[in-house]
Formats: structure tokens, sequence, C-alpha cells
């Protein structure tokens, strides 16, 4: 799910050490267009903040690697971003850390005699990830985490409070003074 085709998984293979050098996890990639063709990077911190200043600092790294490999025919877009409030979802974790908000999933096959789910996130269990049905939301069903070819977050105000609740909070604790211990 982070990389769709074999050149994208490809590349995700040559780009997520220097990612996590850099102290970033690619979220996703995707290399996208035909002649005028786009490398799209959604990333983030561990702790799932990302700011202008970090897909700089990403990019800078990124592209010194493609730049020495050259792995990309032709010329090509770099496009580092944050995954955004109503982001992919396409690591295990992603579907615990969202867990109670909305969501739209696609399988590669048919569960419950069908591919498309909406509904809330009920957490995972081992490898399955369970979603509570938005037309019957008593019933939780749970899919394997391989199944799964396209997960995204629903753009719900619920969504939307807690992205500026998350906000608040981080300017709040960026801007405080640091303490230091008076000196005896």
């Amino acid at each position: 799910m982070r990389g769709k085709t074999t050149e994208d998984r490809s590349l995700m293979e040559l780009l997520d050490p220097v990612a996590e050098a850099a102290g970033y996890e690619i979220v996703r990639l995707r290399l996208m267009g035909g002649q005028r063709r786009r490398l799209q990077i959604m990333a983030e911190r561990p702790d799932g903040h990302m700011d202008v200043e970090d897909c700089t600092r990403l990019s800078r790294a990124v592209s010194e690697v493609l730049d020495a490999v050259d792995p990309i025919k032709g010329e090509y877009l770099l496009e580092v971003s944050t995954p955004g409030i109503d982001r992919p979802l396409t690591r295990l974790k992603d579907f615990d850390a969202y867990e109670g908000f909305e969501v739209r999933m696609e399988l590669d096959r048919l569960a419950e005699g069908r591919k498309r789910f909406r509904g809330q996130l009920a957490g995972t269990e081992g490898e399955n990830v369970g979603i509570n049905l938005e037309e019957e939301p008593d019933t939780t069903v749970y899919v394997p985490f391989s199944w799964i070819v396209d997960a995204k977050l629903a753009l719900t105000d619920e969504l939307l409070k807690r992205g500026a609740e998350e906000r608040a909070a981080r300017l709040a604790s960026e801007s405080e003074p640091e303490s230091s211990e008076d000196e005896e």
C-alpha cells in the first residue's frame, strides 16, 4: 500500500533508509504520470508531525540519493509533503492511531460480498483491521491488512477537531520557554 507499483516499491527500498536516517517515515510513495512524471513522497516524523522545514529537509536528503543513483529514467518532479488531515492509511499502526475515525477502504478481493467498505475504524487485532460498517454500526468486520489496497480517512468534523487540537498543543509546547533548574 505504501508503494503501488513495482517501481514504487523499488524506490521505497532505496529511500526508506534515507528517510529514517533523516528522522522521518515514508507514509506513501507514488511515481505518477507519463512524460511529465512526478515522484510524490508523503512522510512524517515518528511522532506523526511534519512541517514545511521537515519537507525541505527530507526533500534535500532524498534528492542527494536520487541524483547519485539515478533510478528514474527521464525527467521528473520531486514532491515531498505531509500525508494531510484526510491521510492515506498505509501502515498497520495507522489503523490503531486513528481508531474511532471514519475511513474508506478498498480490498484486493471480496470480503462480506464486497471490496469497498466505509465506516468507523475499530483498531487492529493481530494483522487484521477492524471496521464498524457505516450501514451496520453494531457490526465489526475484520479484514487482513494484506488485503487492503487503499484506505483513507474521511474528512469529518471529528477529524478536523483532532487536527486543530493537535496543532494547538504543538504550538503551545513550541512557544513555552525552556525551564531551567535554579543553581544552588
